[in-house]
């Protein structure tokens, strides 16, 4: 989960890049909005999975949660540059289904840790 964490960020912050210094000028602002919506979350999220994946118990379920933040950033960031270079604004409807994998994955997070706490301190 650490390395897949890691190529993540890295991957967010090569998107970053590309599109401050690739994008500028060839895109609309509406476009380069957002891009950086995109990229904003998709940083943000990859930051917490390397937390998650350097701190959290080893009976996490990994696989399930690295999963569900992929197709999170797929469908979420994703769509959102795509949208930006392609400006095919149908793609707008499939950014929140990413949004929503990802509170439920991070409400899912919560609830097994707070569980496991609650398990050791009882």
């Amino acid at each position: 989960m650490i390395r897949a964490a890691a190529w993540n960020l890295a991957a967010a912050i090569a998107l970053g890049a590309f599109g401050a210094h690739g994008l500028k000028g060839r895109i609309s602002e509406q476009g380069m909005e957002w891009f950086k919506t995109g990229h904003s979350y998709h940083m943000w999220v990859a930051v917490a999975w390397l937390a998650v994946a350097l701190v959290a118990p080893a009976k996490l379920p990994h696989k399930r949660f690295g999963g569900l933040i992929l197709a999170g950033t797929f469908f979420f960031s994703g769509s959102l540059y795509t949208m930006a270079v392609t400006d095919i604004r149908v793609l707008g409807a499939i950014t929140p289904i990413g949004g929503v994998i990802w509170i439920g994955t991070f409400l899912w997070l919560g609830t097994i840790l707070g569980r496991r706490v609650e398990d050791d301190h009882a």
